[in-house]
């Protein structure tokens, strides 16, 4: 059975920075897609960041590209999210997703939504 677990977030003031953690297990191939994606109160879900864990390719949406950073550990079940430059939109819940390599082979933004498997959430607050 495959979980997905995160860790980190919390409250940091305009500006500053916040590292997110996932991890999931049950995986039998080191190939996956993992990501995060966001929601905040009345505002839809958003891909936030995804990354193909066997080939390195990543993706971001257009909000956080240049702030945010997705990567990845030694240990490929493992993804980081660095969040800087935090403004009080990037104020959400935000959830780890995880899931098998479409046909095509490209884990792409679009796809976050999709993946099969989700952690609980974790909130991220950011004031000024």
């Amino acid at each position: 059975q495959v979980q997905v677990m995160e860790s980190g977030g919390g409250s940091v003031q305009t500006g500053g920075s916040l590292i997110l953690s996932c991890a999931t297990s049950g995986y039998r191939t080191p190939r996956i897609c993992m990501g995060w994606f966001r929601q905040a109160p009345g505002k839809e879900r958003e891909g936030v960041a995804i990354i193909d864990t066997g080939r390195g390719s990543i993706d971001y949406g257009d909000s956080v590209k240049g702030r945010f950073t997705i990567s990845q550990a030694n240990a490929k079940n493992t993804v980081y999210l660095q969040m800087n430059r935090l403004i009080s939109e990037d104020t959400a819940v935000y959830s780890c997703a995880a899931g098998e390599v479409p046909i095509g082979g490209y884990c792409g933004i679009g796809m976050l939504l999709g993946l099969t498997y989700r952690g609980q959430g974790t909130q991220v607050t950011v004031s000024s």
